[in-house]
């Protein structure tokens, strides 16, 4: 028997390395096809959009947050990934009953390092992985982050208007950059008002494209709350997907800031 523990710091015990692998988790789903698991994955959710052919030809399994447990049953899994934020702890819980599941839990980069390594070894795929954690590290070890921390908001949603706050992957991205969250002090994705905003000294306003696809449209509107900031649109995988899109996210992030650098 395999023995592996999850980030919540659960025992999973497999009898033979997975062969039928279910992801709920879209950032998760690309590592595992960064990992060299075509074969094995056999479901994934409606929002896994990486790799667009599996996007095209895995079986959707419902939502990150409305999972079908029919389609799930059909299928057979052997092993269940999935994350205590994207996904919700009744589906978790209920699936834990009948499969095996391994949960990440993911706030800062250490932790998507160690989630990455975790999903390697209970995959076998370890040294894939350790190639991909090396690489990121290098990636983030080569960042020029601002010289002075830049009061910035980011936003996921609009009416009403959403924050990332400070116990979030994103807040850790946006720190790593020397970008500083007005909104650190608050938890998860709070809303706030067009007033908090004008007071809140941001001097820079990121415009995510997920989950709330904000466009050029918008910038105007966040742009009459806050005359003086610099108000960008930005890609949120970059900023929020956790897996192997992190190999891209330290030039993208050097990019953003280099015209103010």
């Amino acid at each position: 028997m395999l023995t592996f523990t999850d980030q919540l710091n659960r025992q999973i015990t497999l009898a033979h390395p997975p062969q039928r692998i279910i992801s709920l988790v879209p950032s998760q789903t690309e590592l595992l096809w960064s990992l060299g698991l075509e074969k094995e994955v056999v479901g994934i959710t409606k929002f896994c959009v990486r790799p667009s052919a599996w996007f095209r030809e895995k079986t959707r399994v419902g939502g990150t947050k409305n999972i079908h447990a029919d389609i799930i049953k059909s299928l057979n899994p052997d092993l269940i990934i999935g994350n205590k934020e994207e996904n919700t702890e009744a589906d978790v819980t209920a699936l834990m009953e009948h499969y095996p599941v391994w949960v990440s839990n993911i706030q800062t980069l250490e932790d998507a390092i160690e989630m990455i390594s975790g999903i390697g070894a209970i995959t076998g795929r370890q040294s894939a992985a350790a190639n991909i954690c090396a690489r990121i590290q290098a990636g983030f070890s080569a960042l020029q982050p601002l010289a002075e921390p830049e009061p910035t908001a980011y936003f996921i949603w609009r009416d009403p208007w959403m924050v990332a706050g400070g116990d979030t992957f994103i807040h850790e991205m946006l720190r790593t950059c020397g970008l500083e969250n007005v909104f650190g002090s608050r938890r998860r994705y709070p809303s706030v008002t067009a007033e908090e905003l004008s007071i809140s000294g941001c001097r820079r306003v990121l415009l995510s494209s997920e989950p709330y696809p904000f466009k050029e449209k918008h910038i105007a509107e966040l742009q009459a709350i806050l005359p003086e900031a610099q108000v960008q649109l930005v890609d949120g995988e970059m900023f929020s997907w956790y897996g192997s899109r992190l190999l891209e996210s330290p030039a993208y992030f050097q990019s953003l800031l280099h015209p103010l650098k």
